[in-house]
């Protein structure tokens, strides 16, 4: 079935389309969750009620842009909220404490997706959620403060912070021969 036919049967509520919907994105958004919620069954019930949204709310999809980028969007937004609901993201050191080599880490050019995760899963949340958004999602540090209701700096000290560490355990990995 075709994503447009998909959609328009969606929005008239059509069950079996649902699930065409979910079987044709689920795997994938699975993955887009995971990143930012620890553990595979809070990663599912995100999943699930990423999904009533994208089902509740197929209406206000324009067709402007890539749907399966609005569905991304709701996906993000959903585990966002969840990490709201259990951390608090203050935590923070200050931006000019950090060496400057600290910025300028580049450990996603550094690895494989696969070994981001694992390492990712290892982050604190704060640092993780900051992370997947700026380095992967393209926010803008503000849009991080705004989306998670902390300050601009403390979105900049986290991923400095991400970096710093995600740095850290590739070192030891590569001493340990663990890569």
């Amino acid at each position: 079935m075709k994503e447009q036919e998909l959609i328009e049967r969606c929005k008239r509520n059509d069950r079996l389309a649902q699930k065409a919907l979910y079987q044709r994105f689920s795997a994938k958004m699975f993955g887009v969750c995971r990143r930012y919620v620890k553990t595979v069954e809070n990663t599912e019930e995100v999943l699930m009620m990423a999904f009533c949204k994208v089902f509740r709310k197929i209406d206000s999809f324009t067709g402007k842009g890539s749907f399966e980028g609005w569905i991304r969007r709701i996906m993000v937004n959903e585990s966002l909220m969840f990490l709201r609901k259990k951390y608090r993201f203050n935590e923070h050191a200050d931006v000019t404490e950090m060496p400057v080599s600290a910025v300028e880490v580049s450990v996603e050019d550094e690895l494989a997706a696969q070994d981001i995760l694992k390492l990712l899963e290892q982050l604190p949340t704060g640092y993780r959620t900051v992370f997947n958004l700026y380095v992967i999602e393209g926010y803008k540090h503000r849009e991080i403060a705004e989306q998670l209701g902390i300050s601009i700096n403390t979105s900049k000290s986290q991923l400095i912070l991400a970096k710093k560490k995600l740095r850290q355990m590739i070192n030891k990995s590569e001493h340990t021969g663990l890569s």
